[in-house]
């Protein structure tokens, strides 16, 4: 059986947004038998950032990105798809990075059962509602200590060899600017990313 690493501390989070998405590809996520380690991540800002969710400042929605880093931001795609989000930064700051991809490392039965798949493949966790739905996740788990043990934890797994950047995804109301950035970052050389594709 895998044993994840350690929980990783409150500090980790508590530093610049990118820097933060960058170092998260690798880690793992765990919710009971669940194992899942982070292959794909995108970097939102503060209010500066005209893709991110502050971009209008602070709402009932956003509150939890306000805080300090390290918690769970969790937030309804369309009515239909939570998406997972960690926070990053000092309280705020309003920064958070999306977890657009993952990869199984444990609990994989119950991964396909969530899913509803029959097969292990990229496109289980290929997509932020997908991993949230693998995680069984909605928005009890918002404002979740993701440093603490509980029901969702970061615990340390193993830094990838190569990663990629690319702009992110499905911003379009965004600045040409924002649009553009390479704030969407990814393992190299897995195939447990999210269309489209890097390169």
């Amino acid at each position: 059986m895998f044993h994840p690493g350690k929980l990783i501390p409150q500090s980790f989070y508590r530093r610049d947004v990118d820097l933060v998405a960058w170092e998260l590809l690798g880690q793992l996520l765990v919710r009971d038998e669940v194992i899942l380690r982070i292959t794909e991540v995108e970097a939102y800002g503060g209010p500066e950032d005209s893709a991110s969710h502050v971009r209008h400042g602070r709402t009932e929605r956003n509150a939890i990105m306000w805080g300090k880093g390290g918690h769970a931001y969790l937030y309804l795609c369309y009515g239909l798809h939570w998406m997972l989000n960690v926070v990053t930064g000092d309280e705020g700051q309003g920064a958070a990075v999306l977890i657009r991809a993952c990869e199984p490392v444990a609990g994989t039965e119950t991964l396909l059962a969530r899913r509803m798949m029959m097969t292990v493949k990229p496109a289980l966790l290929a997509g932020p509602g997908r991993v949230a739905q693998g995680l069984s996740l909605d928005q009890v788990f918002n404002g979740e200590a993701l440093f603490r043990k509980g029901d969702l934890e970061l615990r340390v797994g193993e830094p990838p060899q190569a990663i990629l950047s690319g702009p992110r995804v499905g911003i379009a109301f965004a600045s040409p600017g924002d649009q553009h950035a390479l704030r969407r970052y990814a393992v190299a050389g897995t195939p447990w990313i999210s269309a489209p594709k890097f390169g």
